[in-house]
């Protein structure tokens, strides 16, 4: 059976294709691949904040028509990067084992962010990144940095920051993990909703493609990612939300769900943390959305909301 996965063209977007392609054929060898390389407008604008541009659905909407139009029977993301709330008629039919959650420290200069002096300049466009590193680091002065990996090495090579912000798993998929000076813990820097995660979107009707890819669908990681982009959806979803949810499953096969959500220019943060049983993800999601409103979340959705 021949399908064809529909992808980005960035570098680490055809390396996770290849993660996908190489385990779907692993479970299912009567199947044939065709990769099809899309450029998103995501992708064509890269000096610009994506909250400034349209969001995180920009790296989607050129993938999803070529969906409708039949040119691809499923696509792949990196979950971190799709919109809280899909439109009809699309889902996400699989979620992968989840890789490296976790932010890491880049610099040529410096060992860990503990060592930046004041005033050191440090890159992220992410509204999430900013809030923490204006809540946890006032000293340094955060600027804008987007473009692919390779892009935002260079700059970071060329002296335009003395540190830079990234997802380790997207280093680790292209073997940059060399340049990883320092993993953000969780607790210092908590990750995106979906962060480390792959994901597979299709048509809501497609019931053969969907058949086809339930055997890379990773049971707990979905639990996981699912709950975290339940908070996303209950804060409103905006691209510019300056949050972190972070689910764990802990020893006790407790869901564990913790979120943060702050002001990215005043640095305030707001934390909240819940635990129950896998089969409560929603009702911890929204336990946790109500504690983060009941302690001024909404303010801060507010004053987000205005930018807008």
């Amino acid at each position: 059976m021949m399908m064809r996965l529909g992808t980005r063209k960035s570098a680490l977007a055809m390396a996770q294709a290849e993660i996908v392609c190489r385990q779907l054929i692993k479970c299912r060898p009567d199947v044939e691949i065709e990769v099809v390389g899309i450029t998103t407008r995501g992708d064509r604008i890269q000096d610009v904040p994506l909250a400034a541009i349209g969001g995180k659905g920009l790296f989607l909407k050129e993938i999803e028509e070529a969906l409708l139009d039949g040119r691809i029977d499923f696509a792949v993301h990196s979950m971190k990067d799709v919109p809280a709330q899909l439109a009809r008629p699309f889902q996400i039919a699989a979620i992968l084992e989840r890789g490296n959650p976790l932010d890491a420290f880049v610099s040529t200069r410096f060992e860990a962010i503990d060592q930046l002096p004041h005033g050191a300049r440090i890159g992220t466009s992410s509204p999430r990144r900013k809030a923490i590193l204006r809540g946890r680091y006032p000293h340094v002065e955060i600027l804008d940095l987007r473009g692919n990996i390779n892009t935002r090495l260079t700059h970071l090579a060329e002296g335009n920051f003395d540190a830079i912000i990234l997802a380790a798993v997207g280093l680790e998929r292209l073997e940059l993990d060399d340049q990883i000076r320092h993993l953000m813990a969780a607790e210092v820097m908590l990750p995106s909703a979906g962060q480390g995660a792959i994901g597979i979107e299709c048509l809501g009707d497609a019931d053969r493609v969907v058949e086809s890819l339930q055997p890379l669908n990773h049971g707990p990681t979905r639990s996981c990612v699912d709950t975290e982009r339940l908070i996303s959806a209950q804060m409103g979803g905006s691209c510019h939300l300056p949050l972190g949810a972070f689910a764990t499953i802990n020893e006790q096969t407790l869901l564990d769900l913790k979120a943060v959500i702050g002001d990215p220019e005043s640095g305030h943060l707001v934390f909240s943390h819940a635990t129950g049983s896998l089969d409560r993800g929603s009702e911890l999601a929204s336990e946790v959305v109500e504690d983060l409103l009941c302690q001024g979340a909404d303010e801060i959705l507010q004053r987000v909301n205005a930018i807008e």
